[in-house]
């Protein structure tokens, strides 16, 4: 039975449009909030002030995470194929809320690549489905996803880590060894995550690299591009102080 409900899974509302007035309105909360964040850096830099918000990050990634996963339970949509955090903005709102517990460079690598990564691509083009604005999954993906660079925007700005270019190819690495093991695990429980199986139904940046198999390719090389763009501030940043010492 379909509902207008804002927590109904059979969803009668308004659907999700692509760049329609509440995507533009979620984006400009984020930002807002990312350059918030940027302007009050050094505040955040305080030991106790730093403790209380990095407590508070991470446990609103996981918070967001569980009520998914609830909301999904009680409809008995659950399943291991479609249930668990393993996309890579899944693994990088958990790995970002353990980062906020306990600080590791690796896990900063991990984050900063496949948050930014991940992330961005997805709030530009979210995959909810009919779940427009106000239902739950609405606010809880833009939480999640938003969240999720928030954190990463967290470490480098107040924290002070910073990726090398070494990272890179050992994020790209990694991100490859983990295809592998979700190639395996979508093999065992007839799941769809990194949409290595099949492309999301409500549109992505996928539809334009061609079928399957070739687009996983092409997001192969999508990966690299978007990781030297990321690592592009550092790498401009390195430049500039090579050529101050030069003189």
């Amino acid at each position: 039975m379909t509902s207008t409900g804002s927590f109904a899974f059979l969803y009668a509302g308004e659907p999700f449009v692509f760049f329609s007035p509440p995507h533009w309105t979620a984006l400009g909360v984020l930002i807002s909030a990312y350059l918030l964040l940027w302007y009050f850096r050094d505040w955040f830099k305080d030991p106790v002030r730093d403790k209380w918000a990095r407590w508070t990050i991470g446990s609103v990634l996981l918070l967001q995470e569980f009520s998914l996963s609830v909301w999904r339970m009680y409809y008995g949509e659950w399943t291991l194929g479609n249930g668990l955090p393993l996309h890579l903005c899944g693994m990088g709102i958990v790995l970002g809320a353990v980062w906020m517990f306990k600080r590791n460079y690796l896990l900063y690598e991990l984050v900063y690549f496949w948050g930014l990564g991940g992330a961005i691509q997805a709030l530009l083009t979210p995959n909810i489905g009919v779940y427009g604005y106000p239902h739950y999954r609405y606010f809880q993906f833009f939480v999640s996803h938003g969240v999720l660079i928030f954190a990463s925007l967290y470490m480098t700005f107040v924290s002070g880590m910073r990726p090398t270019h070494k990272s890179i190819w050992k994020v790209f690495g990694l991100t490859n060894v983990y295809l592998v093991i979700i190639a395996g695990f979508n093999w065992l429980t007839n799941g769809n995550y990194l949409f290595i199986c099949y492309k999301p139904p409500t549109g992505s940046i996928m539809d334009a690299m061609g079928p399957w198999p070739w687009y996983i390719l092409a997001l192969e090389v999508v990966a690299v591009i978007s990781f030297y763009i990321y690592y592009l501030p550092f790498a401009f940043r390195d430049l500039v102080v090579w050529v101050k010492n030069r003189q």
